[in-house]
């Protein structure tokens, strides 16, 4: 398995964390969840480096072993996007592919509309847009609560987890929840649910990179529905179905294969490619 070099760089004053696996001149760029890290990426990335691309996973300010200041003026999803073109720039990365998931994919879409040209296309895995409203409020709303007001139990309940051991992909994405010190967990969500959480239509329809959207069944943070909308609104997405929002955790083998196909197209165009609407799934 090919290992990540961890490196750091500054933004605005503060150290963002990064990993970089691979050494080959075709990048990309990927961001996590929210309130998860970089570290959601480590099968993945090892993967698509093998396959002759360099993977870059980044983990943004506020989130895993980046600075973790506790105002939440400093945490919205434009500022995300900024973090990513900041990492671009730093790396000297030529037009890499960016993207993420769901918190990851809504500043990749960010990221575009500030950055245009800046990459060559985009992978959005789990969009978070107008028809997952609810499914957020049902979401966080409890576990801002907890952070703000159970801070006396999660202090030290996130510095003994912190000792754990990681073992296992999906339960550390999970445990890194809780992890993390609660009192910037509250200032990310706090930022984020206090500023816009991803582009409108009126600025996502004028995105004009490539894009690959994926989306999951049955998941009311991440419907279905607003995987097909962004399909609809830029010109140049394709979908591509995942069986489950754990297939890509479990079995990754025929997504792995679909965002490879992606990578290939993206870093070496032909004139004969396929329609940009067509189905991957």
């Amino acid at each position: 398995m090919i290992r990540g070099a961890d490196g750091y760089f500054d933004f605005k004053g503060h150290n963002l964390a990064y990993s970089d696996f691979g050494s080959s001149d075709k990048a990309l760029v990927l961001m996590h969840g929210l309130l998860m890290n970089r570290h959601m990426f480590d099968r993945i990335a090892p993967e698509m480096a093998s396959r002759g691309y360099r993977v870059i996973t980044i983990d943004t300010l506020g989130h895993g072993a980046s600075d973790r200041p506790e105002d939440m003026r400093l945490y919205n999803m434009p500022a995300f996007g900024d973090q990513i073109a900041a990492l671009i720039d730093h790396l000297g990365l030529d037009r890499p592919v960016v993207g993420g998931t769901s918190l990851g994919a809504n500043a990749a879409l960010e990221f575009a509309h500030a950055h245009p040209g800046k990459s060559r296309a985009l992978f959005i895995e789990m969009p978070v847009l107008d028809n997952a409203l609810l499914g957020a409020a049902l979401a966080f709303t409890p576990v801002l609560l907890g952070l703000r007001f159970g801070q006396l139990v999660l202090k030290p309940l996130s510095a003994v987890l912190r000792r754990v051991p990681r073992t296992s992909l999906l339960v550390d994405v999970g445990l890194d929840w809780m992890r993390q010190d609660p009192g910037p967990s509250r200032a990310v969500l706090e930022g984020i649910l206090f500023h816009r959480t991803a582009p409108p239509h009126s600025e996502r329809v004028e995105i004009r990179e490539p894009a690959l959207v994926i989306g999951h069944p049955s998941d009311p943070l991440h419907p279905f529905s607003d995987a097909g909308m962004l399909v609809e609104e830029m010109e140049n997405a394709r979908i591509a179905d995942a069986n489950s929002i754990l297939e890509w955790r479990l079995t990754p083998g025929r997504l792995d294969d679909i965002l490879e196909e992606f990578l290939a197209e993206s870093f070496d165009p032909e004139p004969s490619s396929a329609p940009k609407k067509r189905s991957l799934a």
